[in-house]
């Protein structure tokens, strides 16, 4: 499991961590069942305090994303996320906003953005031979 943190860019620790862990079992990348590292692991990997690992664990337990096993670790919440759904669609929302506003940027309206998605939505369905 990667995760990164960013110790300068303002947001605590511990909401990275929670955000990314969030992301990884949204995208699929940790699936239901999974376990993730122990708190002292993830802690030495990222070179932070266990207690911020403990409270990101914590948070993203008490949103259904992932459950303690007594003696066994933290997993994956086996029944999927419960903001799993929501939890995409909150990244694919953030995601829209970057993509609209670097078009606006570069002087795109609208219209040549939804133009351009129908497009490439076309061709993903239609791949090339040979591609």
């Amino acid at each position: 499991m990667q995760i990164h943190i960013q110790a300068q860019d303002g947001v605590p620790i511990y909401l990275q961590v929670m955000q990314q862990i969030k992301y990884l079992v949204a995208s699929g990348r940790l699936e239901p069942g999974e376990e993730l590292p122990s708190i002292r692991a993830l802690a030495e990997q990222l070179l932070v305090n266990p207690n911020t690992i403990a409270r990101a664990y914590r948070e993203l337990e008490v949103t259904g994303v992932v459950e303690k096993r007594r003696t066994a670790g933290t997993y994956v919440a086996e029944n999927g996320s419960p903001l799993a759904r929501k939890e995409r669609l909150k990244l694919l929302k953030e995601r829209i906003d970057q993509l609209l506003v670097e078009a606006f940027q570069m002087g795109f309206d609208l219209d040549e953005v939804l133009k351009l998605v129908q497009q490439s939505e076309l061709a993903s369905r239609n791949p090339k031979k040979g591609d």
